[in-house]
């Protein structure tokens, strides 16, 4: 698999169930010496205080405190900071990838409007042909969901599903989290030995 030619990515957490994966996206793709802009919407917050018990009082301290000294680099922008970086097409992210995905911001992505700098820099990413890969987490799904989805693959956005897989014989959470993460790594080409391929052996270490 090749390396992203920056290995600058822009990962969101909305306030979908689920911020445990875009957790453990991050810290994956630090360890692997990516440069990460970090968006959290403001319900993402929410989950992370109510799923994770996470103080988010000092929204700042709390990523220090969680993600500092795993390598890499991590820039958190305030969802509201629309004239951040990645705001713009002329930084060259290599993508972005929101983990989880509310059916709210999905909706937001797929009327192209805007309104702050999650769904900004996603609309960055579509203009300019850049991977933007969304992991909605909700079910059960009605019409609108799917619509909004259909839309947004139509444009060449990537869906993956929060759906693990069971193939590698999962033991733990951890296991199925991790999972996920690495089809989100796929999916943008990035080397990883998370879980175990169908036909491979076992190289987690």
């Amino acid at each position: 698999m090749q390396q992203l030619d920056n290995k600058r990515l822009v990962v969101g957490i909305t306030g979908a169930s689920g911020s445990i994966y875009g957790i453990r996206l991050i810290e994956t793709l630090l360890g692997l010496d990516f440069t990460v802009h970090l968006v959290i919407s403001n319900a993402g917050w929410r989950v992370l205080k109510e799923e994770m018990d996470w103080d988010v009082t000092n929204r700042e301290g709390v990523l220090e405190e969680k993600f500092g000294g795993l390598g890499g680099s991590l820039i958190y922008h305030p969802v509201s900071d629309i004239g951040a970086s990645i705001a713009s097409g002329s930084y060259l992210a290599d993508g972005m990838i929101i983990m989880p995905c509310s059916m709210g911001t999905l909706s937001s992505i797929a009327q192209g409007s805007s309104d702050n700098l999650m769904s900004r820099a996603a609309d960055v990413m579509m203009k300019e042909a850049r991977p933007l890969i969304l992991v909605p987490r909700e079910t059960p799904l009605h019409a609108i969901h799917l619509e909004n989805m259909l839309k947004l693959s139509r444009l060449g956005v990537r869906m993956i599903p929060a759906m693990p897989a069971f193939y590698h014989k999962p033991q733990t959470m951890e296991e199925l989290i991790l999972f996920l993460v690495g089809k989100v790594l796929d999916s943008l080409r990035i080397q990883h030995q998370l879980f175990a391929r169908w036909g491979e052996p076992d190289q987690r270490g």
